[in-house]
């Protein structure tokens, strides 16, 4: 049986991940993923890099921020690829958002049709939704829309 290679150059982990060059320099950069320096000064990276990348894919689909995915991932091994139990924590972690995220997304797909809560309620043509402005009360922008915690209704 052939051992697999420990360390992947840039070519096989974009080709692995399907995330280009680029996009493998930018999360390095950022600190998402490392790597190290072969001999003749290329990008060398550990195998558990693959799992980081999918996580990173998986949570940016979701549209986590970088900076929350960073922090998350500042929490895991760098040595070694996460455990069951190390993304279980993470899951947990990101209940709260991705609930309020799945909210805004229910609300603003049961809701399209009648009022797009984008804040031009607050016009004359909009009294069947918006009777004598009282969505203003709520301040600008799309009230009905917001997620209840942040001031949405």
């Amino acid at each position: 049986m052939t051992r697999l290679a420990e360390h992947l150059s840039i070519g096989q982990v974009a080709d692995r991940s399907g995330v280009p060059h680029t996009a493998l320099r930018f999360y390095e950069e950022r600190g998402l993923i490392s790597s190290e320096r072969s001999a003749g000064n290329q990008r060398r990276y550990a195998r558990s890099v693959l799992r980081r990348i999918a996580f990173i894919r998986a949570a940016q689909r979701v549209g986590l921020s970088l900076e929350d995915i960073s922090a998350a991932l500042a929490t895991l091994p760098v040595d070694h690829a996460p455990t069951k139990a190390d993304w279980a924590r993470l899951s947990r972690d990101w209940q709260h958002e991705l609930d309020a995220r799945i909210d805004a997304l229910q609300r603003l797909r049961d809701r399209l049709t009648g009022c797009v809560g984008c804040g031009c309620l607050s016009l004359r043509s909009c009294a069947l939704y918006n009777n004598d402005d009282d969505l203003a009360r709520f301040g600008p922008g799309a009230s009905k829309l917001r997620p209840a915690v942040e001031g949405g209704i």
